[in-house]
């Protein structure tokens, strides 16, 4: 039997006007989240409002659909779904 790994990467325009909403459906989905890596640019100057998140799913692939799609309503939002057949 062959299995999938799904690997969504997040990219926020605006963590700090999004972020809310996006750790909000992100814990909506917890169950299906195996891995999560989150990230943004950081200097002594300025913290960048752009944001990366990067998450390993391990769901019902329906259920991680509901999540791209939750993801994608949000606005400032882009999402790219990555499928490793193992």
């Amino acid at each position: 039997m062959k299995k999938e790994l799904n690997i969504v990467v997040i990219k926020i325009a605006d963590r700090i006007k999004e972020a809310g909403l996006v750790q909000k459906t992100l814990s909506d989905y917890n169950e299906i989240i195996k891995t999560r890596f989150g990230f943004h640019e950081l200097s002594t100057e300025v913290c960048s409002r752009q944001a990366l998140i990067i998450l390993e799913l391990a769901g019902e692939l329906e259920q991680e659909k509901k999540l791209v799609s939750e993801l994608n309503q949000i606005g400032g939002i882009k999402t790219e779904v990555m499928n490793f057949e193992l």
